[in-house]
């Protein structure tokens, strides 16, 4: 089974999703599960709590990467 096979079994290609799990929102941002579990413990990529389970609303995700942008706009324009 090929790796794209995996992640589409594992839903982390299914943008249908509203509630991404932790090693999916890593995923799609191309970092580690233990940064992303950082930016969610700092607040800076919002989350919500499932039961016991730790979620991440999919629309988290643009919200996150605006805020990058306009951070590293406004250091450089500085």
């Amino acid at each position: 089974m090929a790796v794209n096979e995996l992640d589409d079994l594992s839903g982390a290609g299914d943008t249908t999703l509203l509630l991404l799990t932790v090693e999916e929102t890593a995923r799609r941002l191309g970092i580690g599960r233990t940064t992303c579990y950082s930016l969610i413990s700092s607040g800076e990529i919002e989350s919500v709590t499932v039961g016991r389970l730790r979620k991440v609303p999919a629309d988290a995700l643009p919200a996150y990467v605006a805020r990058l942008r306009r951070t590293t706009h406004t250091i450089v324009a500085a």
